[in-house]
């Protein structure tokens, strides 16, 4: 490591072990569609994002269920992600301590996080799983 300095669990960063090209979902897209891409790329749920990629909302496979259950059942039409997603998601920075983000983790029910800058423009994504095997090594 630069400057001879060793990774440690406690200096790891949410960038060291984030997804840096993300999946999202984009304000607009068909729930239908948002559940093609949740079930194709195995995740449980993706940030939302607006035109300029800042981080609007979250929706998961349990939004897209109710909402797909309830619009087929009622035939209500092509609902969309701006009508199901959660538009206050916990997000987190990308220089923000891994130990952190695990605490974070064990409080609070999201698996994912987005990761943002200070613009709230989506830069990464950081899973479970991924924190798991950061502290794992």
């Amino acid at each position: 490591m630069p400057g001879g300095r060793e990774m440690t669990e406690e200096n790891k960063r949410v960038a060291d072990v984030m997804a840096q090209h993300p999946a999202k979902i984009r304000l607009g897209t068909e729930v239908s569609e948002v559940a093609e891409v949740l079930l194709r790329l195995r995740m449980t749920g993706l940030p939302v994002v607006d035109a300029d990629m800042k981080v609007v909302g979250f929706v998961s496979e349990q939004d897209c269920l109710r909402s797909l259950l309830v619009s087929s059942y009622h035939d209500e039409g092509r609902p969309r992600v701006d009508d199901i997603m959660n538009p206050d998601p916990y997000t987190v920075q990308a220089d923000a301590s891994v130990v952190d983000i695990a605490n974070l983790m064990l409080m609070q029910k999201p698996k994912i996080y987005p990761v943002v800058d200070q613009d709230m423009q989506l830069v990464g994504l950081i899973h479970r799983g991924q924190v798991l095997a950061a502290l794992k090594r």
